[in-house]
């Protein structure tokens, strides 16, 4: 077994199975384990968890960075091993049991959850689960993929277990900044002024008589599912090019614009890779998660440096990042996500964000988790700490979903997770809506003629008119306002009569 991944030697004699470290647990136990959008998670203790489970009752509150791969969420939640879950989400598993009622799931921005914990506002972590590429001679745990919350959750808990995963390069150590804020309300300002800057370790500082377990696993992380560009995200990205072009020509932006933060999944993916065609170079990111369209352009070289908190990316160029991590190395940071979303840093570096919607109303109000204003998707992530501190905040979503059963586009969001004052653009295939410095009403003309599809296109004029005849400064028919999802729950689609054209849901 390779001794040089564990380094202070006192704790080698700490390796044991995931059984036996699972039997480290309690029921009621709260839980902090690594993991953020895929990337870092822990690959043998949670089935092990759930291995047990079958034999008892065992249930935990599963607190994460974000979402799990290998099938974590799913197995832990078949087993019920998950009571309560914070922050985010995405196994459809798990989806069903949290829409069911059955599993507590507290929906947060990523930058909030350990300074919830920091402060004793939540129950405290009793046991830590860290993937970790290697320990170092005085205990400090080096991370893998992501750092999310897993280095605040060391700190914090009381008991720590340290996955190994020999399948992560040597090289990984070095790639990260972990710095973690004092406490409130005398708290130092967080001296971080550029996104290439590192202001901390390069491990998680621990005393390493906390670490109880150590377990070696060989398993990578899950792939990235994101698809690759279609017609309609090409529009999208050509639309804001145009438009980040038009500041620059303004005089509001510079040929390099400003640090870069881009949401996870398709469409966030898909229009950075637009930036490819774009005239801008010398990019920089910020962001919570590096995508494959980050490596693209560090490839490319328009972009010169990423910082994030998690590397999450398909099979393919997982493998050539982490089989040429020293080529990669010196242009990327990964950063605990309470620093790669917190919301002083994103102000201060005057941030261009681009996050995705479910929908959004007439007025720029946007849903990014609840679908027909109830069920849960997956969370609100970092898109509101990115938003409401932007220097630009960019919501991107298609116009229409289910062959053109559903608009994307509606007369007010049935739940709201960014408020029209945190929407600065909105972005379709069909054209942009530039929202900043207009009233309610001037905002509904942008938003009705530049984004929606046109099949709904007059349905909104139309009701946009009535409204305003009815007053208000921001006007809306109440008896109407969610009559299009009323009409999708009850029908299929929100027209009022379905062409043939339509496909019917899957």
């Amino acid at each position: 077994m390779p001794m040089d991944r564990i380094r202070l030697a006192r704790l080698r004699d700490r390796i044991m199975s995931p059984e036996a470290a699972a039997a480290l647990f309690a029921d009621g136990m709260t839980v902090g384990m690594s993991g953020f959008t895929r990337a870092g998670d822990c690959k043998a203790v949670p089935f092990a968890l759930a291995e047990r489970a079958a034999n008892e009752h065992l249930q935990i509150t599963l607190m994460t960075g974000a979402s799990l791969g290998n099938d974590i969420d799913k197995v832990l939640t078949d087993a019920n091993v998950i009571s309560r879950r914070i922050p985010f989400q995405s196994d459809p598993t798990l989806r069903r049991k949290i829409n069911a009622g059955e599993v507590m799931f507290i929906d947060q921005h990523l930058s909030e959850t350990v300074e919830q914990l920091r402060s004793g506002q939540i129950a405290p972590v009793d046991i830590a689960v860290v993937e970790a590429t290697a320990i170092t001679e005085n205990g400090g745990i080096v991370p893998t993929t992501s750092v999310g919350n897993s280095a605040s959750f060391a700190v914090l808990a009381k008991k720590i277990i340290v996955e190994i995963n020999l399948t992560m390069p040597h090289g990984l150590e070095g790639l990260h900044d972990i710095y973690i804020p004092t406490y409130r309300p005398h708290r130092l300002p967080i001296p971080l002024i550029s996104p290439e800057q590192r202001i901390g370790l390069p491990f998680i500082p621990v005393d390493p008589e906390k670490i109880v377990a150590i377990v070696i696993t060989e398993k990578a992380d899950s792939p990235s599912n994101v698809l690759p560009p279609d017609d309609d995200t090409k529009a999208i990205a050509g639309h804001l090019n145009d438009f980040l072009a038009h500041e620059v020509k303004a005089g509001r932006l510079s040929p390099s614009l400003q640090p870069l933060q881009a949401g996870i999944g398709t469409i966030a993916n898909a229009v950075l890779h637009g930036m490819l065609d774009s005239p801008f170079r010398d990019l920089k990111m910020y962001s919570e998660v590096l995508q494959d369209s980050t490596v693209e352009l560090l490839d490319d070289g328009r972009l010169s440096f990423a910082s994030a908190s998690s590397i999450t990316l398909s099979k393919h160029t997982y493998e050539r990042v982490l089989g040429n991590i020293e080529h990669y190395k010196s242009r990327l940071v990964l950063r605990p996500q309470e620093i790669s979303n917190h919301p002083e840093v994103i102000r201060r570096l005057g941030l261009i964000t681009i996050n995705t919607a479910l929908e959004c109303d007439i007025y720029g109000n946007v849903n990014s988790t609840h679908v027909g204003g109830t069920h849960m998707m997956n969370g609100i992530g970092g898109s509101g700490d990115f938003a409401r501190n932007a220097h630009l905040s960019v919501f991107v979503t298609k116009s229409i979903a289910k062959g053109g059963a559903i608009s994307s586009i509606v007369p007010m969001v049935p739940h709201v997770d960014h408020t029209e004052h945190d929407t600065d653009i909105i972005v379709t295939e069909h054209g942009l809506a530039d929202l900043r410095g207009l009233a309610p009403r001037e905002r509904a003309h942008q938003i009705i003629d530049h984004c929606t599809d046109p099949l709904y296109r007059d349905m909104l004029r139309d009701y946009y008119q009535r409204a305003c005849r009815r007053g208000g400064h921001t006007p809306q028919l109440l008896r109407e306002a969610f009559a299009w999802h009323l009409r999708a729950e009850e029908n299929g689609s929100m027209l009022e009569s379905k062409p043939e054209a339509i496909c019917e849901p899957a």
